[in-house]
């Protein structure tokens, strides 16, 4: 039925979601011959409306410009508007980020399917085109929008063309009819809301408006309307029958079919050819997966019943098998292990209308930093990013536009007496409806294994109708869904059990517990500002259980606009920073790369914990563990090597191979040291791939042997001057005074004063995202004050033959009340040893951390450190941190995380150098063990009372914190998880810790 006019009782009718759209198809292109087909460029039958179009604004609809779309209206002098893009981002209406809560909550009482009536923007927007010559005399025109949000009527000179909602897939009108020679008036209206927000509660920016593509599309009088490419593989894997499942617009004429390898060889023909499905087989496939996306290319060749050639259709398609297997999911045979991110599409310039540059950018990313699987949070993506995926090689979940969070988790419990979708029957033909939008478009993707249902919407009948729809449409993938596991009656919605942020423990309780379902983590380790700490505890569950088949990291990319504040500077953005209210703030800050696309410390302990060659060093060489499932080692370089400080003292090359999922021992005689030694051993790409260059890590692993041990020095006697309140003590090149009351108050090496401020015991440190989430800035704030209130209560020193040792004991205000003793023992030539105790207490709270911090004169802005980088890292995020040297600058390592916080730390260090342009500086060596660091611009206090990387004040000072430890930053969760007890500083231990201060002197 053809309806042909609007009505805006439709915004509010979940049973009304679409008006005269064509049913969805698969997401192929056509070419008029075979050369465009295999170069498989722009179609030519393809107009872009892309570009600037005539826009008009309107806060609710009883204010907009209702005869906008007219032919006798003229728009010119509209404003004009970017197309794709979303009208917040373009000055229109108000930004607003918000995360489970409905964004009228607390502003109008509604329940579902109702909408405002007083605020609902409407984005009138018109577009005068003229149809290409390319286009013309088709026996179709189609006008394809690949994304709108959340709901649009269109109309075509004056005449209603189609109503649609669902916001992330394709829909597609006929406008044949319609369509004329000369200028055409292309006018759509889309509204923020309707009832299908009721459905699109993700946790994101509330845009609006055409986000994605809007073409014209040809269509030949025969025409190849929908493609569906099946394989089934026999004989062990190594011959396929294909089937190919065709819906034609014609049905006279014939069809030539031609079939290339992956390496271009025909291995299949047929001529003359009925327009109707057909079959063929293969024989020695070459399978698909993430590590070697093998892709054949299917060519359709249609011709009418003149034999002249009408449309050529390329179609590229995986052969492999995805199934489950007494209750483990293999791909090809294999057991699989996800070691994914969620991915929401997102740029800090274009919001979710992101380009093919982003892309690129991510899927590069994520193979170089051994992700292999995505899913598209909580939506379908552009098509682009599943070719791309086909290509490259990463599994998908590819997930329904579907969330309802708002509608039954309220102030962080379960009520969903409300809850939508649910079991209402109004609601079932919608959410069936974006199943099949997604499914019809993306199904000749291998790179997606499984369709999920949604996200985060509670559980219900329709969901399972989902579920079982997928099953009975597409039964070569598997089907998921997370939120059953708040109501077990619809069990039926998921075939594997999913979780979110579930703790260790629990998984293994239910793996422990003979289950009939694999365990995948839909999302864990929220990466909320500096986060990912004790990831490794979960991936080292794939040794442990075979049905614990790996997880999605919550999430890929921080969600930040960049906007100019009003000091002219570009800035990033979060919730609030619009004067959006209700807003969750910097919740969206949870990626491990930046909004800009600047990778985060955080992808450093992923690239390690997710690599697929596992290297473990030992005193006979080391050994490969290669738990690739299809792919030997060939591919890669083992390089090792031997360093003392930064000295070579040993390097190599090996060739070698190992099987997939097999260990082999390679053996080296390494050099053995008189000092400490780390031994490491890299595999780098042989060759250069689609998505980094030749020589590049994807793997490592390494051992130290020996302790760090720099060479003693001597020098003229030390010359000490005892005065009233200060003791001086003086050697050549050296100078430092102690006062009797703060401690080391001045230090010069060659006349150069590097100490602002006497060094101070710290506790605290500016609190993570993690740490807010569960008080822990309130339950050790006397951690805080005992950072900035202490004071000397008892000062004494003792001056030897060789030596002066000073002795501070600072009280703290803690309660129980506690200490931490500093003794400084100066020898010559201007040696300091520092040694601190602090002395636990019962019933104090957790420690931060424990360490001493120096605030020098940034004159030393830079620094160089042997120990674990070369980005930050914690006691339990440093597993991908590697021993070596590394320099850098004291302003770049601040981390941006979107508000300030605890950031820059390094561990396992043996010495760290703090210096100026020429070198010179201070040196800070560990005695015994290695310590924990950073080097900073900013104290601890002032990225505390910040809440933007803008606010930080210009800096004067360069702050050194050498600590005993520090606990970890955890990353369970963001909102209640501690850090694990392994990772925390209890307060009733006594913690003691030493290292050394002297000169660093250039090219020493």
């Amino acid at each position: 039925m053809n309806i042909n006019k609007a009505d805006l009782a439709w915004l509010e009718n979940p049973e009304v979601f679409e008006v005269n759209r064509k049913q969805p198809y698969s997401d192929h292109n056509y070419y008029a011959c075979i050369e465009e087909a295999k170069q498989k460029e722009e179609m030519k039958w393809k107009q872009s409306l892309n570009g600037k179009w005539y826009f008009a604004y309107a806060k609710n609809p009883n204010e907009r410009i209702s005869d906008f779309y007219k032919p006798e209206f003229d728009c010119h002098h509209f404003d004009m508007i970017e197309v794709p893009s979303h009208i917040q981002l373009q000055g229109y209406d108000q930004i607003h980020y918000i995360n489970t809560l409905y964004p009228w909550d607390g502003k109008e009482h509604l329940r579902p399917p109702h909408i405002s009536k007083t605020y609902n923007p409407v984005a009138s927007y018109v577009n005068y085109f003229t149809l290409d010559d390319d286009l013309k005399n088709q026996k179709s025109i189609d006008l394809v929008f690949e994304g709108v949000e959340c709901a649009f009527y269109v109309w075509l000179n004056g005449t209603f063309i189609g109503y649609s909602e669902d916001t992330f897939t394709n829909t597609t009108f006929d406008i044949s009819e319609t369509i004329q020679d000369g200028v055409n008036k292309l006018a759509v209206e889309v509204y923020k809301y309707s009832s299908a927000s009721w459905l699109e509660d993700q946790d994101f920016f509330r845009f609006s408006g055409i986000f994605r593509d809007v073409s014209l599309y040809a269509r030949p009088k025969i025409h190849i309307e929908d493609i569906f490419v099946h394989s089934i593989l026999k004989n062990n894997y190594q011959s396929a029958d294909i089937q190919v499942d065709l819906k034609t617009s014609h049905q006279k004429g014939t069809l030539e079919v031609t079939v290339y390898d992956p390496i271009g060889e025909v291995v299949y023909e047929s001529n003359q050819m009925t327009l109707t499905s057909f079959n063929f087989s293969l024989d020695d496939v070459q399978l698909w997966s993430a590590e070697q996306p093998n892709r054949y290319e299917l060519y359709l060749h249609i011709y009418d019943e003149n034999n002249n050639l009408i449309e050529v259709v390329p179609q590229s398609f995986g052969i492999r098998e995805f199934k489950m297997d007494q209750g483990v999911m293999k791909l090809n045979g294999k057991r699989i292990i996800f070691k994914g991110v969620n991915r929401h599409e997102f740029s800090s310039k274009r919001g979710r209308s992101v380009t093919k540059e982003d892309m690129l950018f991510d899927i590069k990313f994520m193979k170089q930093h051994n992700i292999n699987a995505v899913r598209t949070s909580h939506y379908p993506n552009q098509s682009l990013w599943y070719e791309l995926c086909d290509e490259y090689g990463i599994y998908l979940i590819d997930e329904t536009n579907l969330e309802s969070h708002g509608s039954w988790q309220k102030l962080s419990e379960c009520e969903p007496s409300w809850n939508v979708p649910g079991n209402y029957p109004q609601w079932k033909e919608v959410v069936l409806d974006r199943a099949k939008n997604m499914l019809e478009r993306d199904k000749n993707h291998p790179s997606i294994l499984i369709w999920s249902c949604g996200n985060e919407s509670y559980a219900g009948d329709n969901i399972v109708a989902m579920a079982n729809y997928f099953r009975e449409r597409d039964n070569t993938r598997l089907v998921h869904y997370e939120g059953c596991v708040w109501n077990r009656d619809y069990e039926d919605a998921t075939d594997m059990e999913s979780r979110m942020y579930a703790k260790v423990k629990d998984i293994k309780e239910y793996l422990d517990n003979d289950p009939k379902k694999p365990y995948i983590s839909c999302e864990y380790m929220h990466a909320m500002g500096n986060s990912l700490g004790g990831i490794s505890h979960y991936t080292d569950l794939e040794h442990e259980y075979e049905k614990y088949q790996g997880g999605f990291i919550w999430d890929y990319i921080d969600q930040a606009i960049e906007y100019t504040d009003q000091y002219g500077k570009k800035v990033l953005g979060y919730g609030g920073d619009f004067k959006d209210r209700y807003t969750d703030y910097n919740f969206s800050g949870d990626g491990i790369i930046f909004a800009d696309r600047k990778i985060s410390p955080k992808a450093q302990e992923v690239k390690f914990c997710y690599q697929d060659i596992k290297i473990t060093v030992n005193e006979q060489g080391f050994e490969i563990n290669n738990q690739m499932l299809f792919t030997n080692t060939d591919n890669y370089t083992f390089e090792y090597i031997a360093k003392s400080n930064d000295k070579i003292l040993q390097q190599g090359f090996l060739s070698v191979s190992v099987k997939p999922l097999q260990t082999k021992q390679f053996d080296i005689d390494w050099i053995t040291p008189d000092s400490e030694v780390i031994y490491t051993v890299r595999a780098v790409l042989k060759e250069d791939t689609k998505w980094q260059s030749k020589g590049y890590e994807v793997a490592f692993g390494q051992m130290s042997k020996g302790s760090y041990e720099e060479k003693a020095t001597t020098g003229q006697p030390l010359q000490i001057v005892e005065g009233d309140g200060n003791i001086g003590i003086y050697c050549e090149n050296f100078k430092a005074m102690f006062a009797n009351s703060e401690g080391l108050i001045s230090l010069k090496y060659d006349n150069e004063e590097y100490i602002a401020r006497a060094p101070r015991p710290v506790f605290s440190r500016a609190s993570t995202d993690n740490d807010r989430g569960i008080k822990h800035e309130y339950t050790s704030s006397m951690w805080y004050s005992a950072s900035t209130f202490f004071y000397c209560q008892k000062f004494d020193y003792e001056i030897k033959n060789d030596e002066v040792q000073l002795h501070y004991e600072y009280l703290l205000p803690t309660v129980p009340q506690t200490s931490f003793d500093v003794t400084y023992t100066v020898t010559s030539p201007g040696v300091i040893n520092v040694d601190c105790f602090y002395h636990g207490q019962n019933d104090l709270p957790e420690l931060p951390l424990v360490g001493m911090c120096f605030k020098l004169y940034n004159i030393v802005d830079r620094f160089t450190y042997l120990g674990g980088g070369p980005l930050e890292n914690y006691a339990d995020r440093k597993q991908g941190a590697k021993l070596d040297v590394y320099r850098q600058e004291v302003k770049d390592n601040v981390t941006p995380y979107l508000v300030p916080q605890e950031c820059g730390n390094r561990c396992d260090v043996r010495y760290v150098k703090v210096t100026d342009e020429n070198d010179n500086g201070l040196s800070f060596v560990s005695k015994n063990t290695p310590f924990e660091m950073n080097v900073l611009p900013y104290s601890m206090q002032q990225l505390e009372c910040v809440m933007h990387q803008e606010e930080l004040p210009k800096s004067y000072y360069t702050y050194v914190t050498i600590m005993a430890k520090q606990m970890g930053v955890g990353g369970d969760d963001s909102w209640g998880a501690p850090v694990l007890d392994e990772y925390l500083i209890q307060g009733d231990q006594d913690i003691q810790y030493s290292f050394t201060i002297k000169q660093a002197k250039g090219g020493n």
